[in-house]
């Protein structure tokens, strides 16, 4: 392609892990799931193949070529057919601004490239080490592990294997252990879990971290994103935490709760959502509060406080008699202290490493050094809601998830107080229509797309969990991308905001790509470009709030980072660990342990689910069985009647 020759940018979402992609690409431009069906060449010009991984994708599914002075877009008699800007078309002309849907991705197009640049940008919010806590002045790129001033971890850490006479040789405490979860979490929670009812003595066990309850980050990500306790989390009635049987469910807790406080009729409305859901009934969830004091429980009945140990995991190695040798830092406000723990069976339960953030509201904050106005939903920005109580004034969310629905629902209650706020909800594209499976289709209406969860129930225990875990690592992206997607919660109450928002005006919803984030006097501006309209769209508000999202992308953690890197650890297709179906880092078995991950940095592999509290639990007790194949010390798998025993201990409140 020569240098005055036409150019064309595409630009979509990842349907799975929400990654922005924004290929500039030559024509003509081939698009389909099956490179090797694609064209190599056409009229001897090279052919850009584009691989969209979806089975609602045709192996050869549409062309992108220049036609008498314009670009065409021609669909190559694909099954489930090619969209522009939400109609079916065999064959036609693209402008600026258009929106091609084809199977789960719509892509943007930009003719001739952007006559615009959005700065590059780590475009992350990365959590403070020593608090756990969202931190937007924190470094993109934290330091790798050794290379601190004080030389921790030591020089032995750069070897494949360390000596443990060596970590003696430090001074430095070493401790041995057989088992040891690392990130603190509700994963390690849920695993040390799994050990303790397996029958493992809390002694052999130690779990890293920086809360001492497991549940603390979670907790503090609700209430930022504006889920208070008294609130529902987007889980199911049996996805119990503290429970590894799921009986009693939430919602029977919850009923029988509301039957002792003699509040009949709220008892037997729960018990319909649960035998009604999700045909008749709306989709019963559990109050966050309830779901935290229920850990809690756990927390106390399992000895978490003797197993739980304050420390900020610096590097991982494989030791020269077949163990793990783990450095971490118990540093404090008290004083500096390092220390190694070695262990022979490891769980990586980090949870998400980062908070995405839109490039350009991050160039706007290195620009302007304004945190308070331009703000992610995870953040704590409650100071932005007593400002619109007290003043009014307008507000622009990005993105349109469950967490855009929670910022809708704040800014609703905030009209109650004071009726003079608004709300421009800012989407890259329409949504006219919702996503395809075989013959079910997800409803679509005001642009947002619903989903009891954030996956199809069946992706937890049913056909579509053995169909992920049978299917290659290609097949496992496609299933994916059909799976997944932005969506939100069919809540009536969210549905009915929307709907008079847009009757009495306080609500309205704007398309376009965002050029760039300005403030002006007293506003921040937002300069979009929409199909719709000749030039620049200005979008005046007095904030902005980012809701697009967590960001699972392991390179964010300078710990999981440093571990694929020194290892050369392969990364399945979304570039996550790459683990087996017993959720083993197969690549970093020792010769007397195993390594085992779970959460959102396993998505990609055998469960789709991952960072549910219900997948969670799944992947701990996959890798907890395997566990016993191996006759891991003091571990037994459960029977009928050891289960049974263990459940009633559980009811009755007792140790493991």
């Amino acid at each position: 392609m020569t240098a005055n020759s036409p150019q064309i940018q595409l630009s979509w979402d990842d349907p799975v892990t929400g990654d922005r992609r924004e290929p500039s690409l030559s024509l003509p431009i081939a698009l389909g799931r099956d490179f090797a069906q694609m064209p190599p060449e056409i009229g001897g010009r090279r052919v850009s193949r584009m691989i969209l991984n979806s089975l609602e994708v045709s192996r050869y599914h549409a062309l992108i070529d220049w036609h008498n002075g314009s670009f065409w877009i021609t669909d190559q008699n694909s099954q489930n057919g090619t969209f522009v800007n939400g109609q079916r078309q065999t064959r036609m002309a693209l402008a600026w601004g258009d929106v091609l849907t084809i199977g789960p991705y719509q892509i943007q197009v930009a003719l001739g490239g952007r006559n615009y640049t959005v700065p590059p940008s780590n475009s992350q919010i990365t959590f403070n080490p020593e608090t756990n806590a969202p931190d937007p002045r924190l470094p993109p790129n934290p330091p790798p592990p050794g290379s601190s001033p004080d030389r921790f971890p030591p020089p032995a850490f750069q070897n494949r294997e360390v000596a443990v006479q060596d970590l003696h040789a430090t001074g430095l405490e070493v401790d041995e252990r057989d088992y040891a979860a690392i990130g603190g979490g509700v994963g390690s929670f849920v695993w040390v879990d799994c050990l303790r009812i397996f029958g493992v003595e809390p002694e052999r066990i130690v779990a890293l971290g920086v809360d001492a309850d497991c549940y603390n980050r979670y907790k503090q990500l609700c209430l930022n994103s504006q889920i208070p306790l008294h609130e529902r989390l987007r889980s199911n009635s049996d996805s119990c935490p503290d429970n590894i049987w799921g009986f009693p469910s939430y919602a029977w807790r919850e009923t029988w709760s509301e039957l002792k406080s003699g509040n009949f009729k709220e008892a037997l409305g729960l018990l319909w959502q649960v035998f009604g859901e999700p045909t008749l009934a709306q989709t019963y969830t559990p109050r966050a509060g309830r779901v935290f004091d229920s850990i809690a429980r756990e927390q106390e009945r399992i000895g978490w406080k003797g197993i739980f140990r304050y420390g900020r995991v610096r590097a991982i190695r494989k030791t020269t008699d077949g163990r793990y040798a783990i450095a971490y830092s118990r540093t404090t406000t008290g004083g500096r202290d390092r220390a190694f723990l070695i262990a022979r069976f490891l769980h990586l339960a980090t949870g998400y490493p980062a908070i995405k953030f839109l490039p350009d509201l991050q160039a706007y904050r290195e620009k302007t050094q304004d945190f308070k106005t331009v703000v992610n939903a995870y953040e704590p920005h409650d100071e932005v809601y007593q400002h619109l109580e007290q003043h009014g004034g307008t507000v622009l969310i990005r993105g349109r998830g469950i967490v855009a629905s929670r910022i809708i629902q704040r800014i609703y209650e905030a009209r109650a107080v004071n009726p003079k706020i608004r709300t421009i909800h800012l989407m890259r594209s329409p949504k006219p229509e919702g996503q395809k499976f075989r013959k079910a289709k997800r409803k679509v209406e005001n642009h947002f797309e619903f989903q009891p969860f954030n996956w199809p129930k069946a992706c937890w225990g049913g056909e579509l969990r053995a169909d992920l875990e049978a299917a290659n690592p290609q097949e496992r992206t496609s299933l994916l991308a059909d799976w997944g997607g932005t969506t939100t919660a069919d809540r009536k109450d969210w549905r009915v905001m929307i709907e008079s928002g847009l009757r009495e005006g306080w609500y309205r919803a704007e398309f376009g790509e965002v050029e760039r984030v300005e403030r002006e006097n007293s506003c921040i501006i937002t300069y979009i470009h929409n199909r719709n309209y000749t030039g620049t769209l200005r979008l005046e508000a007095d904030f902005i709030i980012d809701a697009t999202g967590l960001d699972a992308d392991v390179t964010a953690s300078p710990l999981l980072n440093d571990l694929v890197t020194h290892y050369e650890l392969s990364r399945n297709p979304l570039k996550r660990l790459n683990v087996s179906n017993d959720f083993e880092l197969v690549e970093m078995r020792a010769q007397r342990g195993a390594m085992y991950a779970a959460g959102a940095i396993t998505l990609g592999g055998p469960y789709a689910a991952v960072d549910s509290f219900l997948g969670l639990q799944y992947a701990a007790l996959r890798s907890v069985y395997h566990l016993a194949t191996q006759r891991a010390p003091s571990l037994k798998a459960l029977n009928p009647f050891s289960s049974c025993g263990q459940w009633w201990k559980w009811a009755a409140d007792r140790a493991p």
